[in-house]
């Protein structure tokens, strides 16, 4: 009997395995797909509460009866976009087997592999998910008879492998989640549970995957009458980002700092009132150019109750240590316009970690500089809104004395009280020769005037709450430094006031990562006296994330949730600025392109939005004595070191160095002497143009972009003196050019210009000159030629191209032409004068007007086409001058001509 049985079950398992054989062998091509294409769709649609596209369908019988659906897109809410919210090529929907009984077939999963699912937010702060949970609560209210309404249950949507872009109204941002396992579904009505975990990503960088870490979210959601009354629990975790990549990510560039992260955020609550705590967790946080003494790891953890319609944050409270101290924050941040109040508290911190952290957010500042001291104290930070002004008329009645100040001043309560106290004080290294060095600092609040304080650019009458302090230490000079620091919630302002000797002016600026710090090191000489205001935001504006988006910026605010705590561009410049002014006195300056030391006498440094200008500059080079003023643009690139190009030799730019110099009497031998100095082998053009060449083309420095004016009351050329000498210089690549000279000579004017061109190679230089010479002394013309010369004014334009480095080369080289006019004019020669040859042609010996074409070659100037005019007569001359010292001018046989009438 047992045997029996034991074979009858086994003839029904066999039987039943049969009939499943046939049932999936026979039945899948007996279904028609066609006749549930539209009923999938429908349950679909009706589900997700979107509509539902896809291409063909195919029953699946195992494991789990369902249907495999091909190119499955859900249609976007025409209010959120165009683009589809959710599209694959592929999904995989089972079947409830328990619906099929009750007469009804409903989808019991969705399963997608490599979908893009698109989430949308619009400007006004709508989510395109939105619809989904209110659809759903929707349908799970009763209808108005009492009935229970019949709901189609939201299927259980799973994603793997899968991508997930974020979207403002019809952008999409560049940011998204990939390689994400993503699930959604209803554990029962009105309870959804949200799964996730995917890596940041950026669509428009590349970024290594593992080092944006990992993020991870578990949530729960429950239905309620309104979207903002419903219960959420979250839970999110991005771990171990790595802050280089996740500074890309950001804000799309790698601002150089280092060390790893990892952020916790809970929820519970509702939009209403949302009790959040959060956890951030950092290790090894540094530049990427220095590694601190110790790391600056950091483990904080906040705690607040946020109220999501009105942005408003109650009960905040945040603790870190920090070192061998700790740090505690607490306050509130009412939304709609109020007022924050915040405390922060700091117990035994050490400078150390600031000097650390500024140098984090700062990669510039401070290379190599040590801090030693701790800070503690305590700041409140409670505004208040100022009081009614009081009239002067009700004033009078009662405090007489002090009603102008309560019209001039409204009364305001310091928003910031208590202080933070620095024992130990003392800043070392970083080519710091003496350290600085103060045993007890004050950091005090004080309420800066944007009118009277150049915090920044805010309006007039704006105040603004900082912490001051002031530092004074010696510096090498007859009285102390003292350095005011203001610190606010934006940025920072320093104001330097004494004097300093030039080589701990110099440190000083190296220390704290000047560019222009260079600029000193070519200058020694008497302590200067500084007057300067340095200012600046503690972000520079390239490093604040979304600093260049605003609408993403808006979004990222209200995400972080720190709006008040950023950056205010309204209350600092948006970079560092430098203005005041720096005092030279018999100071020494030796640049590379230079012979000689200049002394200066006295030279004042004005510096203003990034402009530097030196005027006046009263210096001597050698027998060279002159005043000059010379302005620097902020437009040149820091590689090429524009803003120093006073003391030392940057790199042609497009925005030149300006110049004026003003010479009493100069002489061109004394001139030749301090350039080349006393025992400099070679010539003074040979020296002068090896400094004009591109500093690829020589190892000898290369003279800085200039363009300028140069004025001397006189220049004495040997025999020939330039009086009023006016020209405009410009030094071009390989060149320079002079236009615009203008001076008196001869007793008559010059007018003229000329370019120089360096040479290639071995090559000699060349040059171009030409002027216009108007009413010249005939006599002192003719005593540069050894002749005697009187009358009329003598009047010429010449043009001449010349090349080399020696006069011998530069008389070889010459060719040109030079076309004269003379009237009433007469020559004679000294009986002892052995530089003419020939007798002076009888032509000459006195004419109303003498023209002639000459030219210019081999050394030799040679009358061309000339005629001699005396009364109706005409004759013609032949002569010629040799270059020489001194030139040599002769005559020979005159050739006579037919008077024509």
């Amino acid at each position: 009997m047992q045997a029996w049985k034991k074979k009858r079950q086994r003839l029904w398992l066999t039987l039943a395995l049969l009939v499943t054989l046939l049932i999936v062998v026979l039945v899948p091509p007996l279904v028609s797909m066609s006749r549930y294409k539209s009923r999938i769709t429908h349950l679909m649609s009706e589900s997700l509460g979107r509509p539902v596209r896809l291409s063909s369908v195919e029953l699946r019988l195992f494991p789990v009866p369902g249907f495999v659906l091909t190119d499955l897109t859900v249609e976007e809410d025409p209010a959120y976009g165009a683009e589809p919210v959710l599209h694959a090529d592929t999904v995989t929907a089972s079947i409830r087997l328990w619906s099929l009984w009750r007469g009804r077939m409903e989808i019991g999963t969705i399963s997608v592999d490599e979908a893009s699912l698109n989430v949308v937010r619009t400007a006004e702060g709508r989510w395109n998910l939105d619809p989904l949970f209110r659809t759903a609560a929707a349908k799970a209210q009763p209808e108005a008879g009492g009935t229970k309404r019949r709901v189609t249950p939201l299927p259980y949507l799973e994603a793997t492998n899968s991508r997930i872009n974020f979207k403002r109204g019809a952008e999409k941002l560049p940011f998204s989640l990939v390689e994400t396992d993503l699930s959604f579904w209803q554990e029962q009505p009105g309870d959804w549970r949200i799964r996730l975990r995917g890596q940041p990503a950026r669509t428009d960088l590349s970024l290594d995957p593992a080092d944006t870490g990992l993020v991870r979210l578990e949530a729960r959601v429950q239905s309620a009458s309104e979207l903002r009354r419903m219960p959420v629990h979250l839970d999110l975790e991005w771990q171990e980002a790595q802050l280089g990549q996740l500074t890309r990510l950001l804000i799309g560039s790698d601002t150089g700092w280092r060390g790893d992260l990892t952020g916790e955020l809970h929820l519970d609550g509702t939009a209403d009132a949302a009790q959040i705590h959060t956890r951030l967790r950092a290790t090894g946080v540094h530049r990427a150019e220095f590694a601190p003494a110790a790391p600056m790891d950091f483990d904080a953890t906040c705690g607040f109750l946020y109220h999501f319609s009105v942005r408003a944050l109650e009960n905040l409270a945040c603790d870190s240590p920090l070192g061998d101290g700790r740090i505690h924050l607490a306050g509130d941040l009412p939304g709609n316009g109020g007022l924050p109040r915040l405390s922060v508290e700091l117990d035994r911190i050490p400078v150390a970690a600031g000097l650390d952290a500024l140098r984090t957010v700062r990669s510039d500042f401070g290379p190599g500089l040590e801090a030693s001291g701790s800070i503690s104290g305590k700041i409140s930070y409670a505004p208040a809104t100022p009081a009614p002004v009081v009239s002067q008329k009700q004033a009078q009645a009662k405090h007489a004395n002090k009603a102008r100040m309560a019209k001039a001043h409204p009364a305001m309560m310091e928003p910031l009280m208590g202080g933070f106290t620095v024992e130990g004080f003392e800043l070392s290294g970083g080519g710091l020769s003496t350290p600085i060095q103060a045993s007890k600092l004050v950091l005090e609040p004080v309420i800066a005037s944007a009118q009277n304080q150049p915090l920044g650019h805010s309006p007039a009458n704006v105040q603004h709450a900082a912490l001051e302090t002031t530092v004074t230490f010696p510096a090498g000079g007859a009285s102390p430094l003292a350095v005011n620091a203001r610190l606010a919630r934006a940025g920072y302002q320093l104001i330097v006031h004494g004097q300093a000797s030039v080589a701990r002016a110099r440190e000083l600026a190296h220390a704290a990562g000047m560019g222009a710090a260079a600029a000193l090191n070519s200058l020694t000489g008497d302590p200067a006296t500084l007057d300067l205001v340095a200012a600046g935001p503690w972000l520079p504006t390239e490093s604040i994330p979304f600093a260049g988006n605003p609408a993403a910026a808006a979004d990222a605010s209200e995400v972080a949730m720190g709006a008040r705590l950023a950056v205010d561009a309204t209350s600092a410049p948006a970079t560092d600025t430098l203005s005041g002014t720096v005092t030279l006195r018999n100071a020494n300056w030796k640049a590379d392109y230079l012979a000689n030391h200049v002394e200066i006498a006295q030279a004042i440094l004005h510096l203003e939005n990034g402009n530097m200008r030196w005027d006046p500059v009263v210096f001597s080079y050698g027998p060279v004595k002159g005043t000059a003023s010379l302005n620097v643009p902020a437009h040149c690139d820091a590689a090429q070191q524009c803003g120093s190009a006073f003391l030392t030799a940057p790199s042609p730019t497009a925005f030149p160095i300006t110049f004026k110099v003003q010479f009493g009497d100069l002489d061109a031998s004394a001139l030749q002497a301090a350039i080349l100095g006393a025992h400099e082998p070679g010539t003074l053009l040979s020296t002068v143009l090896a400094r004009l060449r591109p500093a690829d083309s020589s190892s000898t420095p290369a003279w800085p972009p200039l363009e300028g004016t140069v004025k001397a009351d006189s220049l004495i050329l040997g025999p020939a003196t330039l009086t009023g000498a006016t020209a405009t210089l410009r030094i071009v690549d390989r060149g320079a050019e002079i236009t615009e000279l203008d001076a008196d000579l001869l007793g008559g004017h010059l007018q003229g210009g000329g370019t120089l061109r360096t040479a290639v190679g071995q090559g000699k230089p060349a040059y171009t000159l030409e002027g216009h010479f108007e009413n010249l002394s005939p006599m002192r013309v003719g005593q540069l030629l050894g002749l005697k010369w009187s009358g009329g004014a003598f009047e010429a334009d010449g043009k001449v191209d010349l090349s080399g480095f020696t006069g011998k080369d530069l008389a070889a080289s010459a060719k040109g032409t030079l076309q004269f006019e003379w009237r009433h004019g007469a020559v004679a020669v000294e009986a002892e004068d052995l530089s003419v040859t020939g007798a002076v042609p009888e032509a000459l010996a006195r004419f109303d007007r003498w023209t002639a074409d000459t030219a210019i070659a081999d050394g030799t100037v040679t009358l061309k086409e000339n005629e001699v005019q005396q009364g109706s007569r005409k004759r013609a001359v032949d002569a010629a001058l040799t270059f020489g010292d001194p030139p040599k001018v002769n005559f020979l046989a005159p050739k006579q001509t037919q008077a024509s009438r």
